[in-house]
């Protein structure tokens, strides 16, 4: 673990290792993250392992987040499992709330905020479980339950979840797509449609946050994007739901430790 460590800490990035370990782990996450969740913990855990504070890891993670969901979202349009004008409806509080999130994380102590990130992922986590059995038993809604009206509270659920958001991508999408589930009366495949384009919506405004506040990486950023988008588009081609189910153990796993660690570290 140290050799691996001090690796991370003082390789150059535009090292051939140091490419290889930013592209494929970025893979795994667009992958990871466009079938299911949560996977851009891993990028705050290896970011910060290369020496970035909470915050500029939370930064930087964001780049290649718009770059994946940007055409994870035209993948799902395409195979007619996004509605636009709805998403659009979703996307638009997501991303009110978002900004405000976004200043916080940008402008609190980089304790405070991995204590609190060390909280919080372990709940995204048990969600993100929860979802998965959801899914074991979902059936697809006939369209007169996709039409809700979207009124206030909707409109407010949804602010207070691109808040969420706007503080940290790990998780948001898991919660994206319960608001669309129960809040709208969607099916997952389509919920997680519109996550995909809710994300897409959100991110611009988050990222300009911490391009503001100068806590973004930009060389690992773009580099990471590469995988990103990589992973993303092989798993939107290709159904693995068996392996959905799998990543979903695995994830939920690393995220536990990763907040174990968080915390832990406040006290050594």
């Amino acid at each position: 673990m140290t050799q691996i460590g001090d690796f991370l800490l003082n390789t150059s990035i535009y090292s051939p290792k140091m490419l290889s370990v930013l592209i494929l782990t970025g893979i795994l996450v667009g992958f990871v993250n466009t079938l299911a969740g949560m996977a851009t913990a891993l990028s705050y855990a290896l970011f910060m392992a290369m020496g970035m504070p909470i915050n500029v890891a939370n930064g930087t993670s964001r780049v290649g987040v718009l770059a994946q969901f940007a055409v994870s979202s035209v993948l799902f349009r395409k195979n007619g499992y996004l509605d636009v004008g709805q998403a659009s409806k979703v996307g638009i509080p997501v991303a009110i709330g978002s900004v405000a999130g976004a200043q916080l994380a940008a402008l609190v102590n980089p304790s405070i905020m991995e204590v609190l990130m060390g909280v919080m992922l372990p709940v995204m986590a048990v969600l993100l479980l929860a979802n998965q059995n959801k899914n074991k038993k979902s059936v697809n809604p006939s369209p007169a339950n996709t039409k809700s009206k979207f009124g206030p509270f909707r409109f407010f659920a949804f602010t207070l979840i691109g808040a969420y958001g706007g503080f940290t991508h790990a998780g948001v999408g898991i919660l994206i797509i319960f608001g669309s589930v129960y809040l709208l009366g969607l099916d997952l495949i389509r919920a997680n449609g519109i996550k995909q384009f809710a994300v897409v919506m959100y991110t611009p405004l988050a990222l300009a946050v911490f391009i503001w506040y100068g806590q973004v990486n930009w060389p690992v950023a773009i580099i990471y994007a590469v995988g990103n988008v990589t992973g993303a588009v092989i798993a939107s081609k290709v159904a693995v739901k068996w392996g959905a189910v799998f990543i979903n153990y695995i994830i939920a796993s690393a995220v536990f430790i990763m907040s174990f660690w968080l915390i832990y570290k406040q006290f050594i």
